[in-house]
């Protein structure tokens, strides 16, 4: 009966520790050099595609911009509640990772391929955009 009841506690850890390996919450986002915190992202599961929507801009000065330079459906729409993340799912290999979506910079209203990897269990997010060999890669600090 020990053994059972120490499996169940030890099995419901293991259930948690793998609910924060996933992108999966909300994320301050870092800006490349490595210090100054930009925004807060939520990400979202949608049957197994990730999403991810700008839920506050921490510049007063940027918080009401509206993505001009955005070239598809997010063009002019407002920063705050933008999706910037669209179509990732987790790797069939490696699935410590999410791939095949893409990421929007809505500075400069490209769109990236990205690659997101949780890292240091799950505290902290590796999101990198790329266009074939070139990339840049931010760590977002879990909030929830």
């Amino acid at each position: 009966m020990k053994s059972l009841i120490a499996a169940a506690v030890l099995g419901l850890f293991t259930l948690g520790a793998q609910a924060q390996m996933s992108p999966v919450g909300l994320w301050k986002t870092i800006d490349d050099d490595g210090k100054t915190a930009k925004s807060l992202v939520r990400i979202s599961d949608n049957g197994g595609v990730l999403t991810g929507k700008i839920e506050k801009i921490f510049d007063p000065a940027k918080a009401d911009a509206i993505c001009d330079v955005c070239k598809d459906d997010r063009k002019n729409q407002p920063v705050v509640g933008l999706q910037i993340i669209r179509g990732a799912k987790q790797d069939a290999d490696d699935k410590s990772i999410w791939t095949g979506g893409e990421i929007l910079d809505p500075n400069n209203g490209k769109t990236y391929k990205n690659r997101l990897r949780p890292i240091e269990g799950g505290k902290k997010l590796e999101m990198r955009g790329y266009i074939g060999f070139f990339y840049r890669t931010q760590v977002w600090e879990r909030v929830e």
